[in-house]
Parts: structure tokens; C-alpha cells; sequence
């Protein structure tokens, strides 16, 4: 039997129970899975919380299902997450682990983490969370972003013994922009499967005369789309928006604006961030979950949507989108505003293929996208790395 792993994960930032969703989401599933695989797993992050700090204990671990999370305060540099209290205690313990996984591009953590591995040859694997899409960076601090690629993030990326991807179209994106690592792992991210409060597959609708609820859940940014979803369901007569998430960003303003330029006043609400129970019932209540990213790596939501049984609709940017067309668990419809509103009226007219695509969603969900599967693969992938290496070591 092969021994248990220690592993160290280094996110920027690590609340995965409130309002951060997506990646700290991702990687705290992972994490938390690994631990359950009996492997020591810990996790290097700090205390900032939006424009604040946690109140959490600095420098300790903390047992968060299984995982030792220890929280650094930052230091000068807040915005990129510097922390040299965590730079001094990764000094003393990184020699100390099997393998490194870090989660995150431009910023501190991982940069500084990637070069002391090198220097101390320890393996670390590198998931840029959906970062490196040639379109974000030219949208926004271009320049910035290209100096941070130039001085660390190729070498950084050239330097991982493997960097993780969670859907193919990310792996595109990355080899798009010239990257060139020594290898590509595609670990998909799980999901919790929570106990449907939605009626059992093969039950007939209970009412043929659909709400017309079509659900938005994520972080209100810019890339989501929701400047194209918004005008899209001008087209789709009775059709009632609920937008789900948080907004870090003031970007509700301009939506609201947008919102009462389509005359959508009365159809489309905001509910915030939503969790747990209340993210479950939220799911349960809709009959149609749309995300039409301009980019998204993966889609957390779609797969959160999908284990509820509601059928989504994607644009081809979103990583789950070959996904969906495999499994039949929606469509995957063109960015344009017609494409987006043909596609949400065609399963708002249509209770039973409604149901068919939520079943087949719902099935998908449970089948390929265990948070088990996930650290499975995970496992496989650092035992490679420190077998790979060793190889190295020995010809």
C-alpha cells in the first residue's frame, strides 16, 4: 500500500463556507477529498476578506474538515496578497512536503511560493483557476498583467511539474498565449451532491404552464455575461430573472441600468449571495439556469445547477459546455442576444424537456463529478511527479 502524502495547497484566500465561491469552493472540495483519502493535507492562505481581514487565527493551524488550514497576515503589498509571515514559515516547512499545488496567477503566493520550490526542488503543480485567457488579459490591465507574465508567470509555469487545467477549453487558452508546460492534468472539479428538494427523475411536471424563472448564480462580473443575458430576455415574453452572488465589484449599478434600458424592471430581481439550504432552494425554484460567460474555465454553477436537476443553458465559453452537449443536460447556444433568448424560450416552452435535460444533468452530476473522482485523479497525478522525479534522481 502506498503511503499517505503530505501536500501543501496555497490559495490566496480561503473562506469556502461564505460569500467567495468558485475556485476557493474547488479547492477546498479537493482539498477536503484528499484528506478523506487519508493523505495530510494542509493549506497556506491569509486572512484578507474583501476589503478587510478575518478574524481567524494567525500562524496555526486550523482543522477545516480534515484539512490544516493555517491564515498569515499580509504586509505591505495587501492587494497581492503578500504575506512575509508566510514566506518565513514556508522557509522553515517547505521542505517538509511531498508536493506543492497552487491555485492562482498574478499574485504573490504563488510566485513566491513557485520559485523557493524550484530553488529547494521541491514538485509543485500550478492550476491557474481560469486566469490565463488572452481576452481577460487584454480587457483589463493589460500592460500589468503582460509585465507579471514576462518576469514570473512563464518561468513559473515552465517550472511546474505539471499545471492543472479543470476543462479542456482552458488547456487551449494556455497553449494559445505560448506557454509551454511539461505537462497538463485535467481534473475537473466535483461537487456536493445535496438531497433534491425537486421531484424524482420520471415524475411528470406538476404543472405544464411553466414560471418562466430563469436563474443567474455567480459573482456579478463582467465576464459572466450578463450584459448579453439581460437584453436576451427582452425577447423572452414573461420570462423572470433572479440574479444570485455576490458583488465585489460594484457592477450591480450598471446591470440595474441595463435591467431598466430593456424595459426588465419588473421581471429581473437581485437576491445576493445565497448558501447552503438557501442556494439549494433557490435551484429548486427556477426552471432554466443561464451562465453566457465570455469566459469561464469551468462553470461551478452549471455543475451545482445540473446536481439540482435544472437544465442550463451555456455559451460555448463555458468550460462545462462540451459537457452539456454530451450528457443532453441543456444547450449550448451562441453569444449573440437572439441565439441566448431562442435557447432559454425553447426549454421555457417545453415542461418535458425541461425535465428530461434536469434528469440527465442530475445524473451526469452524480456519476463523473465526485469531489472522490476528483482527488483520485489528483493522487495519481503528484505520485507520477515524485515517481517521475525520482527517475530523474537515479539515471
Amino acid at each position: 500500500m502506498s503511503r499517505p502524502l503530505r501536500i501543501l495547497h496555497v490559495v490566496p484566500t480561503y473562506f469556502p463556507a461564505t460569500r467567495y465561491g468558485g475556485p476557493i469552493y474547488s479547492v477546498h472540495g479537493l482539498c477536503k477529498a484528499l484528506a478523506l483519502l487519508g493523505h495530510d493535507v494542509h493549506v497556506y492562505t491569509t486572512n484578507v476578506d474583501g476589503a478587510g481581514v478575518s478574524d481567524v487565527p494567525l500562524g496555526v493551524p486550523v482543522k477545516m474538515d480534515g484539512v490544516d488550514v493555517t491564515y498569515f497576515p499580509t504586509g505591505l503589498g495587501r492587494r497581492l496578497y503578500r504575506s512575509p509571515a508566510m514566506a518565513a514559515m514556508l522557509r522553515e516547512t517547505l521542505v517538509g512536503f511531498d508536493v506543492v499545488h497552487l491555485h492562482s496567477v498574478f499574485l504573490w503566493p504563488t510566485s513566491a511560493v513557485a520559485a523557493m520550490a524550484r530553488r529547494l526542488g521541491v514538485p509543485y503543480v500550478l492550476a491557474p483557476r481560469g486566469m490565463l485567457v488572452l481576452e481577460l488579459i487584454e480587457k483589463k490591465s493589460r500592460a500589468l498583467k503582460r509585465a507579471w507574465i514576462a518576469l514570473f508567470e512563464r518561468r513559473n509555469i515552465a517550472g511546474a511539474d505539471a499545471v492543472h487545467v479543470t476543462a479542456a477549453i482552458e488547456e487551449v487558452e494556455i497553449m494559445r498565449m505560448g506557454f509551454k508546460p511539461k505537462g497538463v492534468a485535467l481534473i475537473a472539479n466535483g461537487v456536493d451532491i445535496a438531497p433534491s428538494v425537486r421531484s424524482k427523475p420520471g415524475e411528470e411536471p406538476q404543472s405544464e404552464q411553466p414560471k418562466g424563472v430563469v436563474l443567474f448564480l455567480g459573482r456579478l462580473n463582467w465576464k459572466k455575461g450578463l450584459d448579453r443575458l439581460i437584453p436576451a430576455l427582452q425577447e423572452v415574453p414573461n420570462a423572470q430573472l433572479i440574479i444570485a452572488g455576490n458583488d465585489d465589484e460594484n457592477y450591480q449599478p450598471q446591470l440595474e441600468a441595463l435591467i431598466a434600458q430593456y424595459g426588465l424592471t419588473e421581471r429581473a430581481r437581485f437576491v445576493g449571495p445565497v448558501y447552503g439550504d438557501a442556494k439549494q432552494a433557490l435551484l429548486a425554484s427556477a426552471d432554466v439556469f443561464a451562465l453566457t460567460s465570455y469566459s469561464e474555465n469551468f462553470g461551478m454553477a452549471v455543475l451545482e445547477a445540473m446536481a439540482a436537476g435544472l437544465p442550463v443553458v451555456v455559451t460555448p465559453e463555458v468550460g462545462l459546455a462540451s459537457v452539456v452537449t454530451e450528457t443532453g443536460c441543456g444547450l449550448v447556444v451562441d453569444g449573440d442576444i437572439k441565439a441566448i433568448a431562442h435557447g432559454v424560450s425553447q426549454l421555457l416552452g417545453d415542461p418535458v424537456r425541461r425535465r428530461t435535460m434536469g434528469d440527465a444533468g442530475a445524473v451526469a452530476a452524480r456519476e463523473r463529478f465526485t469531489w472522490q473522482a476528483s482527488a483520485i485523479k489528483a493522487e495519481t497525478l503528484y505520485r507520477d511527479i515524485l515517481r517521475d522525479r525520482r527517475t530523474e534522481q537515479t539515471s
